[in-house]
């Protein structure tokens, strides 16, 4: 490979890293709150958590450019920080990859979350256990498949993102070219040969994330199973 696809490749691996970690911890509580709440609010705000799914890229990419931007009020308000402005920025990339992957992350985790049922919280409960020992002592190990899910698919669709990232990033060498860029650009090139290759590396990463996410849904399938037997 040249080093330009090895700079896109390890861009992309730094960005999928650092959304995957701030979406646990974005993600995590939206999720438990989306499972436990009864506020009439619970369908409007899962709709907007789900939006991503339905709505293009270049759409969310353009409002979110219009709020990062000078005259956006984030825009504002990361130059009063003295930040600068976001787009065309790791940091604005890995804005738009938060916002277009939080329901990879959050929808696995309110899932497991409303799975584990009211008994088990209520016996922690009756032990006087508090509601944080709770969370990580009884919680967090029976909804550990959500958390994996979760994980997994979120770096996976930020390795996988396009349109947000054009819109955002732009195309600019080792700051915001990342691996779906950059076949875009050997294809425009007719570079077909380099483009081939990066593709096919991003099949493979693509069907190591599926077999993972299947060998782990039915290895928790199976303890389920013997545990009921």
């Amino acid at each position: 490979m040249a080093p330009d696809d090895l700079a896109a490749i390890w861009l992309t691996l730094k960005l999928a890293t650092v959304v995957t970690l701030l979406l646990l911890l974005l993600g995590t509580p939206l999720a438990w709150w989306l499972a436990r709440t009864r506020s009439r609010l619970k369908p409007a705000i899962g709709a907007v958590v789900a939006l991503p799914l339905v709505l293009p890229p270049t759409v969310l990419g353009f409002y979110l450019l219009l709020a990062m931007g000078p005259q956006g009020w984030v825009g504002r308000m990361t130059q009063s920080l003295g930040l600068g402005l976001l787009p065309f920025t790791f940091g604005g990339l890995v804005v738009a990859s938060v916002f277009y992957s939080l329901p990879f992350m959050v929808q696995p985790l309110q899932n497991a979350f409303e799975a584990i049922g009211e008994h088990p919280l209520e016996a922690a409960a009756s032990l006087r256990a508090s509601p944080w020992d709770t969370f990580w002592s009884v919680v967090v190990p029976l909804a550990r498949p959500g958390f994996l899910s979760g994980a997994v698919l979120a770096f996976a669709h930020t390795v996988g993102e396009f349109g947000v990232i054009l819109m955002i990033g732009g195309n600019i060498p080792e700051k915001t070219r990342v691996v779906s860029v950059q076949i875009y650009d050997r294809v425009e090139a007719m570079e077909y040969g380099e483009a081939h290759v990066l593709a096919a590396c991003m099949m493979f990463f693509s069907f190591l994330v599926l077999l993972t996410l299947y060998t782990l849904n039915r290895r928790q399938s199976g303890k389920g199973r013997a545990a009921r037997n």
